[in-house]
């Protein structure tokens, strides 16, 4: 969980947040229907923001929910939204609306993460590709990123394994600088310190991967995921969403991440695997 200090002050933490958007005093001023210098004396502590000023500058901030909870508490107000367990019987249209997701992407990957990548549910099509993963990371909870970067993991028959990582690792860089957990810190110096490949990619700039295997060349217009399994090379365009205007931390956090077959051949693959 986020936490911060009381002495730290609302007004630092807005303006922190203004200038990490790039933002002018007055151009937010005029987003939440208030003045820069309004704004100037929130910032600086000569004026305490009403809970209505702190929900709409965090708004117009496009903050996440679970830190807009610490800018209330530090602004001295009871926190606005929920932490629900996903577990909780009020989540279960949530949950079913997930599952019914995931099934309908099969035979294709998909999967839901938490805040902390951790797993929160999988469909066919990963449990597939997670065959031959050692068993100690597949206890739970899983963890997303140290399935795919663990050399027991996925990472081995990652052939684009450098610039995979490259894009996991900034990803997290970045998902920690939005919300400052030091869960997300622990777990990205973790997954940083595993083996870092010693060796090229069998893909160019992760295409054409199994070009030896007599397989067409296929252009990429974003990243690929180029896995082997079975004795057969896969790719995968990944992509990922979120719920809109959550109102629970819990939903806010969950991340729906699918792998849409790059070429026919992965397709027909999974087809043929998971009829």
């Amino acid at each position: 969980m986020t936490t911060v200090s009381p002495d730290t002050g609302v007004g630092p933490l807005l303006r922190g947040w203004r200038e990490r958007r790039r933002i002018s005093q007055l151009d937010l001023a005029l987003r939440a229907d208030s003045s820069a210098r309004h704004i100037s004396f929130i910032e600086t502590g000569r004026s305490r923001p009403s809970e209505d000023m702190v929900l709409r500058l965090a708004e117009q901030l496009d903050i996440p929910v679970r830190e807009r909870n610490a800018l209330l508490v530090v602004a001295g107000y009871a926190p606005r939204y929920a932490q629900t367990p996903l577990d909780d019987p009020a989540m279960a249209s949530v949950r079913e609306g997930l599952d019914r997701l995931l099934a309908g992407y099969e035979p294709y990957p998909a999967l839901v993460v938490d805040g902390r990548y951790d797993v929160v549910a999988v469909n066919r099509g990963i449990a597939l590709l997670m065959e031959g993963v050692a068993e100690e990371l597949l206890t739970p909870p899983l963890n997303a990123m140290r399935i795919t970067l663990h050399p027991a993991g996925l990472a081995p028959r990652i052939w684009n394994l450098a610039e995979w990582r490259a894009d996991l690792l900034a990803q997290m860089e970045r998902q920690i600088a939005l919300v400052r957990s030091p869960e997300l810190r622990a777990l990205y110096e973790e997954v940083a310190a595993y083996p870092a490949p010693d060796r090229a990619d069998r893909s160019a700039g992760g295409r054409g991967a199994d070009r030896g295997r007599g397989r067409k060349r296929t252009p990429s217009f974003a990243l690929p995921l180029v896995i082997e399994h079975g004795g057969q090379v896969l790719s995968f365009i990944a992509s990922i969403a979120t719920f809109n205007t959550p109102m629970d931390v819990t939903v806010a956090e969950l991340a729906i991440e699918t792998f849409l077959p790059a070429d026919r051949e992965t397709a027909a693959y999974l087809r043929e695997r998971l009829p």
